[in-house]
């Protein structure tokens, strides 16, 4: 009988030290499970997949197009509005921007701001430009913050677009024929070209504070000013494009903190630029010489780094639009060559050497958007 139970209590001992080495095992098993999923991580990789190329066509033909070019595989839409909304875009589509998911496009003389589905190029609503008259307001170009589209127009005002539900929230009174605007320190800087009063132009750019909506001060700067951008550091620059004779193309410079005219580079007569990474490129095209150059400027050391931007021999017959892929600082061009035939959008590397050409995208390109692809992957 005391044998049997001394059997008993080892097998019994037997049985919990089984026990206790599977729970072990499981336990290893499990920290092993988890040291493998601290050791995966996750990459998010953005690319740029296409461009949008914005061409405005001739005043008064209706014959704006939105061109679409994918580049893996290599696929050109020369009119991918068309083609997905079965109707045109308009008559003289001015500008265009991204903001969420969505594609704002102005136009002109037809005065509409048409949304599309950034992805696919459908429209999602045309917002009419008219006032209470039915008048058209003629918008110009467009900027976004905190979930507003400002848009200025050729009738003098600033409109406030809600960018969830598209409706117009509010407008206010700006100078006369604005013609660009962008935003900095919570203000909207808007210039004001007087350029339907030739020779009578304007010489003022609107500042307007974003959270009154209201305009706070108007600021001197040279007669026409045009073309409007802020670098990193919140200095507002802008071309002021005089009156095409003896009063030339000025650059110029806010302080946006002081909302006073700074400076007036008079070496830089520029007629159009874009900013990236508080880099500025800058073209001017000689109307009468049919002559032009490309420099480059340092924002922040306020200096011209390059006077001629492209290195090789490429040649460019009318520039008419600059913008920088954001992602690797390649500078696409757009040619309108003679205004009369379909142009061409040039890219260069940000040293200013040619890489390729995308040939007859539009009558009179202006504008070049870049649409990416963020992807996820798991590295271990």
């Amino acid at each position: 009988m005391k044998y049997f139970l001394i059997e008993k209590k080892r097998s019994a001992d037997r049985w919990i030290i089984a026990i206790i080495s599977v729970c072990l095992f499981s336990m290893a098993s499990c920290d092993d499970m988890q040291d493998k999923e601290r050791k995966q991580s996750f990459v998010s990789e953005t690319s740029v997949t296409g461009i949008y190329v914005l061409s405005e066509g001739l005043f008064n033909l209706n014959n704006s197009t939105l061109a679409y070019y994918n580049f893996d595989p290599a696929k050109l839409t020369s009119d991918l509005f068309l083609t997905m909304n079965k109707r045109g875009l308009g008559d003289t589509a001015n500008d265009m921007a991204a903001y969420g998911s969505k594609l704002y496009i102005v136009v002109n003389v037809s005065s509409q701001i048409e949304v599309v589905d950034l992805a696919t190029g459908q429209s999602i609503k045309r917002i009419p430009m008219f006032n209470d008259s039915e008048v058209a307001r003629q918008p110009r170009y467009i900027d976004f913050a905190k979930g507003n589209a400002y848009v200025c127009s050729f009738d003098g005002t600033l409109v406030r677009i809600d960018t969830a539900n598209l409706n117009i929230t509010g407008i206010v009174k700006c100078g006369r024929n604005p013609d660009g605007l962008c935003i900095a320190n919570n203000k909207i800087y808007v210039t004001n070209s007087g350029g339907l009063d030739y020779p009578n132009y304007d010489n003022t750019v609107s500042v307007i504070d974003a959270a009154t909506f209201t305009e706070t001060k108007k600021i001197t700067v040279g007669i026409n000013p045009s073309r409007i951008h802020a670098d990193s550091e919140g200095d507002v620059y802008l071309v002021s494009r005089g009156n095409y004779g003896d009063i030339p193309y000025k650059f110029q410079k806010i302080n946006s903190k002081t909302d006073e005219l700074e400076q007036t580079f008079d070496d830089i007569q520029a007629l159009n630029f874009t900013i990236h990474n508080d880099t500025a490129y800058i073209y001017n095209f000689d109307f009468s010489t049919q002559s032009s150059w490309i420099k480059v400027f340092d924002c922040k050391k306020e200096v011209i780094i390059s006077n001629s931007f492209i290195t090789d021999q490429t040649s460019l017959t009318t520039p008419y639009g600059i913008d920088v892929n954001p992602l690797n600082g390649d500078v696409y061009i757009t040619d309108a060559k003679n205004f009369i035939v379909w142009g061409d959008v040039v890219c260069f590397d940000n040293k200013g050497n040619f890489k390729f050409k995308i040939e007859e995208l539009g009558l009179n390109p202006n504008k070049t958007l870049f649409v990416t692809k963020t992807t996820t992957k798991i590295q271990e």
